[in-house]
């Protein structure tokens, strides 16, 4: 087949739907002879070296007291954007924060050809401006774009660009601990074509979002809405990444656990397994049935679970503390949570991601029955200790690999 034959192949099958083609994660990881700016074919990739700055003639006031900027509401007032046209990346830019025009035929619109992420920047006690593990951001980040059958970028390089927006915003990352900016790093297929086929355009860009502290009245635990009705993820699709698509569809089943008293949704999939807590992973502290004081939450193995960075670092965090006979990944059924409900067996349950670090649970709805654990909606002592712990990592309070200083630029 040569390209002519496979390109009209691709748009005849978004005529006809877009679920009639499918291209799999394995084959958009190889260079394909077909698609040449997929890739290798990349001629040349994005260098920080050449960064642009435009500076805002019209900077915006910052509120006096940065919890009245709850989260996401606020833009900072530059972003990056970096455009890929012709195999090539255009030199970054920062310039003042504003609007895009959007030809009504772009395929983000259309198809859903976007992958995101989350990261925050925090001040510590001298002012600096941390980071907490980027690396691992920037590497998701590009494992998303190629499930996508995205360009491959150079993540490193990327990085340098965000340091340095962040850099230049530096006066929105708010002084108090537990308040930060956050990051939000976006990729998105332009081409102008209503076929379905990989994107040979495509723009990244992040904005910077100056956000409160996520418990600006104290940690209070929630109760999830635990259903398999609708589905988060499942095996061959794309709950392991990080894209636009994954999150839409959760907002349903949210407003129906909102209905049952629930402010989040256990996500279980058709066998009863646990997946994720709403956008977070999930942690359950237990004993199992081997009479072990376990950590475990849900495996990567299959790709329907996020790789959370907070996951991976309450994993490792877990191990150290030494208050565990086993810290595993492994399937967890909601009946084994139930029964370890019934024999008193269940202790912690919480949430984890770049938002909140932790979100405790104190219970979890399941077939018109109620199961509460948190004896008077008392918090866990270990979901604390490790809100605590990141948090003071996070702030750069303690000295840890995973604060990522910026350094001051010219």
């Amino acid at each position: 087949m040569n390209k002519k034959s496979l390109l009209t192949g691709l748009g005849i099958g978004a005529v006809l739907g877009a679920g009639s083609f499918l291209l799999h994660d394995k084959f958009c990881k190889k260079k394909c002879e077909y698609f040449p700016f997929f890739g290798e074919g990349t001629e040349k990739d994005i260098d920080s070296s050449k960064i642009t700055v435009q500076l805002t003639k019209n900077p915006k006031k910052k509120k006096e007291d940065p919890n009245e900027y709850g989260f996401g509401q606020y833009m900072s007032d530059h972003m990056l954007e970096i455009d890929y046209i012709d195999k090539k990346f255009t030199v970054p830019r920062i310039v003042p924060f504003h609007d895009f025009p959007m030809h009504p035929a772009t395929s983000v619109i259309h198809y859903g050809i976007t992958a995101f992420e989350g990261m925050k920047a925090y001040k510590d006690s001298e002012g600096k401006i941390r980071l907490f593990r980027p690396m691992k951001n920037m590497q998701r980040f590009l494992k998303s774009a190629r499930r996508l059958c995205l360009p491959d970028f150079n993540p490193e390089e990327l990085l340098k660009c965000i340091e340095k927006l962040v850099m230049i915003e530096k006066d929105w990352v708010p002084e108090k601990k537990g308040f930060s900016a956050y990051i939000r790093p976006i990729i998105m297929g332009t081409d102008q074509f209503l076929g379905l086929k990989p994107a040979s355009k495509y723009k990244i860009f992040v904005i910077i979002s100056p956000v409160g502290s996520y418990y600006k009245d104290g940690m209070k635990g929630i109760r999830l809405y635990a259903q398999n009705e609708y589905l988060r993820s499942w095996v061959g699709g794309t709950g392991g990444n990080k894209l636009g698509g994954n999150y839409a569809p959760t907002l349903l089943p949210t407003l129906k656990g909102f209905e049952k008293e629930c402010k989040s949704v256990l996500f279980l999939d058709k066998e009863g397994k646990v997946t994720e807590a709403g956008a977070m992973n999930c942690m359950v502290i237990w004993e199992n049935e081997n009479n072990e004081r376990e950590l475990i939450t849900p495996s990567l193995d299959d790709n329907t679970i996020l790789p959370g960075i907070t996951r991976d670092s309450i994993l490792k965090l877990s191990k150290e503390s030494g208050q565990f006979d086993k810290v595993t990944e492994g399937d967890i059924t909601i009946d084994q949570l139930v029964k370890a409900h019934k024999e008193n067996r269940l202790f912690e349950v919480f949430g984890c991601g770049t938002a909140a670090i932790v979100s405790p649970v104190i219970g979890f709805k399941y077939e018109g029955k109620t199961y509460d654990f948190a004896k008077d909606g008392k918090l866990g002592e270990f979901t604390l200790y490790l809100y605590e712990t990141i948090l003071s990592i996070q702030h750069g309070e303690t000295e840890h690999e995973w604060s990522h200083l910026i350094e001051e630029q010219d």
